[in-house]
């Protein structure tokens, strides 16, 4: 039975992630982290809202069997570049050295496809960076899941992404493009419930392909 963290419980992975945690046997705790309160119904989900500008009061907060990070944001949401790195690098990253100092097994992050420092593209080059960062701090369990463009109900109607979506999805019908396919939150959730019953050791990778062969 494990204590589980869940950083941007109100994304579209996340509230997905947080509802099929409280399904799984394996799971007894559950504690979704957000910058506004959210009302849960199942006991085993616990609601702690914090100041993410903060963190270093709240280091305490972060202990548990496994940290899942879905946290993440837009530049269109915050304004700039700058501004989106603060929660898509630095609050992580925060996070992620107080959980590995307070003993946290595993760290669970959502990243995205593509993701390399070495990019020219400013998103993909960030995700990378996080990536390289966390790789290195001392969880005996770190998964990386890198999905494509996400599919499903947002809190706010993202029209570029709405249109992409769709797109994506009529020219991924060619094989040799099928890799870049867009994939559903809830998806996404499902595989990082289906790992979190999975005792494994070291950094693991799941590239789009890999986290859904099925639909390959």
């Amino acid at each position: 039975m494990r204590k589980v963290i869940v950083l941007g419980a109100t994304g579209l992975i996340g509230k997905h992630l947080v509802k099929q945690l409280a399904g799984c046997e394996h799971i007894s705790q559950i504690v979704a982290v957000t910058r506004r309160k959210v009302t849960y119904t199942d006991p085993k989900i616990e609601n702690i809202v914090i100041d993410f500008n903060q963190l270093e009061q709240h280091g305490a907060l972060f202990k548990g069997d496994i940290l899942f990070s879905c946290l993440g944001t837009t530049k269109k949401q915050v304004g700039t570049r700058a501004a989106q790195r603060i929660v898509d690098l630095d609050y992580q990253l925060k996070i992620a050295k107080q959980a590995s100092e307070n003993g946290v097994r595993g760290y669970f992050l959502v990243s995205s496809s593509g993701a390399n420092t070495k990019s020219n593209n400013a998103y993909l080059q960030m995700k990378g960076e996080l990536e390289d960062k966390v790789k290195r701090l001392a969880f005996e369990q770190i998964a990386i899941f890198q999905p494509s463009l996400l599919l499903g109900e947002r809190d706010g109607f993202r029209l570029a992404e709405k249109l992409g979506g769709w797109v994506l999805t009529a020219l991924c019908l060619l094989p040799i493009l099928k890799r870049y396919r867009p994939i559903y939150g809830y998806q996404v959730a499902n595989k990082m419930c289906q790992e979190s019953a999975k005792v494994n050791t070291g950094v693991q990778v799941f590239t789009l392909e890999q986290c859904f062969p099925e639909q390959a």
